[in-house]
């Protein structure tokens, strides 16, 4: 019995000493001797793995005795030596630990080392990623006043070298590709947050950003938006004469839509349209200035907050009622009121004739 036992061992052993690599495989072992531009491995039964000068800067931290795993690169070399990559086995390690955090939508740390006008570059188990502009929360987003590049580079800059928690949104190992966001590693707490929201709210924030449709409010990492036609009671041409980047605003929600806030700074305060209007009744005779033309009308200032309407209807027949040619911007003239629409905050007027 004892001598079957052996034989089977020596069976064992022998197919141990025959046992081949191939190219790709991953392999454990000991390094025997680490020199500048060289390091021999021994791979046990597999013979010793060579570790070329093209990897110096892996090699620095190497000393014998240590253990290491790298991948095949050539499974015998005229030599009869492995050649190994520690690169090659560290990147498909690291691309192992990728795909896993990728799909366990683990959130990570990276510090972005390079910036460009698309986003932020990041490193990531060895392997280098990319931050998109579009994936950044509402407390790094660039918001920029038009579109200048120099200054969205100039914020993006800012970012490199700062520790910022993320997902992996996507990973291809055969095409190289690791897309990161900010965004998505926040998108819990974020709708915990918003959870806790409702309309009608009022709630502080800063202004992150001032464009021509409206000021953009980081509300504690949730963005909101204050449109154009929210900031004022009255006509706001430009919003940059209201607001700046950095000031801290108080503002009404208005609605929430997926991870955003609408928001209003007008409605903090009463609606002077409505005290004003009770000043007018249908029939008055009232003055007002013009102060836009359109082909279907124009619109008179007849008080601060309150702007009617003179419909194109209102003006006779013929070509003789064109807008254009009755009225003149900034002009004042005389209107009797034919209707007021308090709902509608609607008020339209008549044109007052000449006596000939």
């Amino acid at each position: 019995m004892a001598d079957a036992k052996k034989m089977t061992m020596d069976e064992l052993l022998a197919g141990e000493s025959t046992k081949k690599v191939e190219l790709g495989d991953a392999v454990e072992g000991t390094v025997l001797s680490a020199k500048k531009y060289e390091v021999l491995v021994d791979l046990g039964p597999l013979g010793v793995g060579v570790v070329p000068r093209r990897e110096a800067s892996t090699l620095r931290d190497l000393n014998e005795g240590d253990t290491v795993t790298a991948s095949v690169l050539d499974p015998e070399m005229d030599d009869g030596h492995v050649l190994l990559s520690l690169r090659k086995a560290a990147k498909d390690k690291g691309w192992d630990e990728i795909l896993a955090d990728m799909a366990s939508k683990k959130i990570v740390e990276v510090e972005p080392y390079l910036a460009n006008r698309g986003g932020l570059l990041v490193e990531y188990e060895g392997i280098r990623g990319f931050l998109p502009v579009s994936q950044l929360s509402a407390d790094h987003y660039p918001r920029v006043s038009g579109s200048d590049k120099e200054e969205i580079l100039s914020k993006l800059n800012a970012l490199t070298g700062k520790a910022l928690k993320v997902c992996i949104i996507d990973a291809d190992k055969r095409e190289n590709k690791l897309i990161f966001s900010e965004k998505e590693a926040i998108k819990d707490g974020l709708a915990e947050k918003i959870a806790g929201l409702a309309v009608g709210d009022v709630v502080t924030g800063v202004v992150t950003g001032v464009v021509d449709f409206g000021v953009f409010v980081n509300v504690q990492g949730i963005e909101g938006l204050i449109h154009i036609s929210e900031i004022s009671w009255e006509r706001v041409n430009n919003p940059s004469d209201y607001v700046k980047v950095g000031d801290t605003v108080e503002a009404k929600i208005i609605a929430i839509e997926n991870d955003r806030l609408s928001l209003s700074l007008k409605q903090m305060t009463p609606d002077p349209w409505l005290a004003e209007v009770e000043a007018f009744s249908k029939g008055d005779k009232v003055e007002g200035v013009v102060t836009r033309i359109t082909p279907f009308g124009a619109f008179v200032q007849i008080s601060p907050a309150v702007e009617a309407l003179v419909h194109v209807s209102e003006l006779g027949k013929g070509s003789e009622t064109d807008p254009e040619k009755i009225f003149v911007l900034n002009e004042k003239k005389s209107f009797t009121v034919i209707d007021i629409d308090k709902e509608g905050r609607k008020i339209s007027l008549a044109l007052v004739s000449k006596k000939k």
